[in-house]
């Protein structure tokens, strides 16, 4: 990957809205996204319409009014807040004679700069090519001619290799092969988890909700917590210890976004296939945000997409060190479902977060009666690996045990079932 030069920069913030009511998060939100990115802010140009122009995505007018902007700022670049059709970018870059990325290549350039592993750099870089594939022919004619920057940098734009559609589709094909190893290492690694006597939960949220602040918290664990924009990209599986002395398996995952590009939800299916595997979520929310309402919207549409919107979910307002108006906060309680209030960095909260918890997997467990033969006996070891004995008799002609176990293992029990 390429790091930025010393000197950051200049960009030019274009942002079309037409919730006139999210216009000025929207506009804060890709500030941040360009500062995390190594961007310094030059100018920002927001205009509210019914939809985007289908040929400037802003319309001529504002475009001439961008590439007058551009050169009195002197502005290294454009950056839009949607993703840009090759038509509108490749107009955009004519009328502005200035590169002219849009907010997947940004958030794609951030992950770049983020991936460390070579899980996350394979995803990244497929996501990046996915992306290139249909632009090549528009966006740049000579790619080798590229410094890097933000938006091209780690691959996309920089060599010969990506000038070619057929080399570009047979690199997209040898990563996928990579990524699909991955996979099944991960699923290696979740069979061997599910041996271990843990429930799984998976930490969800907007990206910088404090998810991993709240891993260390509860298991006393020190993963990387960042204020930035997208800190964590490769997961973390930390134990929790409970209150009644059980144990659950967290594993913090990737922060989402509002319009996160799909190319990068299914470039990073493997990592996020964590949450689709646990036995429930714990969504946390950012409770100080004042847009807190559309960042759990663009959670819960990143979730519908995975398949993993019905999952059991405890919502973990967070932060609550910083909110001001409690009347809010209470509201936000009372209209969820199965919500507790906390702050990870102050521990405020915990205590009831954790009682939270505990309840939810008392919910996932059935209560079971079961007389198990002696020459079955490794059934009884399996009942106290996935789930609680409350009794464990041995009586001459079987194993008496009532549990709470997990549905799966009381499916699999079914025919030592008897009636309580």
């Amino acid at each position: 990957m390429h790091h930025l030069d010393n000197e950051a920069e200049r960009a030019i913030l274009v942002c079309v809205e037409t919730n006139e009511s999210a216009e000025a998060y929207a506009v804060e939100e890709l500030a941040s996204l360009a500062s995390t990115a190594g961007a310094e802010v030059a100018e920002v140009f927001h205009q509210h319409r019914k939809e985007p122009d289908p040929a400037y995505y802003v319309g001529k007018g504002k475009a001439e009014e961008l590439a007058v902007a551009v050169a009195d700022t002197s502005a290294d670049l454009v950056i839009v807040d949607t993703e840009l059709t090759p038509t509108q970018q490749r107009n955009l870059q004519e009328m502005t004679k200035s590169r002219v990325i849009d907010r997947t290549q940004l958030i794609l350039d951030i992950f770049g700069q983020r991936a460390h592993t070579r899980e996350g750099k394979l995803q990244v870089e497929l996501a990046q090519m996915t992306y290139l594939l249909p632009r090549l022919m528009n966006l740049y004619t000579k790619f080798e001619r590229q410094q890097g920057g933000i938006g091209v940098r780690g691959g996309a734009g920089e060599t010969k290799l990506e000038t070619d559609r057929r080399k570009v589709r047979d690199r997209i094909g040898a990563l996928n092969e990579e990524i699909n190893e991955v996979v099944s290492q991960r699923q290696q690694q979740r069979n061997l988890r599910r041996r271990l006597p843990f429930p799984t939960a998976a930490l969800v949220g907007y990206t910088s909700a404090g998810k991993s602040t709240l891993i260390n918290t509860l298991s006393g664990a020190n993963v990387y917590a960042d204020p930035k924009l997208f800190a964590t990209l490769d997961p973390t599986t930390r134990r929790v210890v409970l209150p009644d002395g059980w144990a659950i398996l967290v594993t913090d995952t990737v922060g989402f976004i509002r319009n996160l590009p799909h190319d990068l939800v299914a470039a990073f299916r493997a990592t996020l296939e964590e949450v689709n595997e646990a036995d429930f979520l714990l969504h946390v929310v950012d409770a100080s945000h004042p847009q807190v309402q559309l960042q759990r919207e663009a959670v819960a549409d990143v979730l519908d997409e995975l398949g993993a919107g019905d999952k059991p979910t405890i919502t973990i307002f967070n932060k609550v060190d910083r909110v001001t108006d409690q009347y809010h906060l209470r509201e936000l309680l009372v209209s969820t479902e199965n919500a507790c209030a906390i702050s990870a960095k102050t521990h405020q909260g915990i205590p009831d977060l954790m009682d939270r918890v505990v309840a939810t997997l008392k919910s996932l467990l059935v209560p079971v009666t079961l007389h198990i033969p002696y020459d079955r006996s490794e059934l009884v070891t399996q009942c106290y690996e996935y789930g609680r004995v409350l009794k464990a008799d041995y009586r001459n002609e079987h194993i008496h045990v009532e549990a709470e176990i997990t549905r799966d293992l009381a499916g699999r029990l079914a025919d030592y079932r008897v009636a309580r």
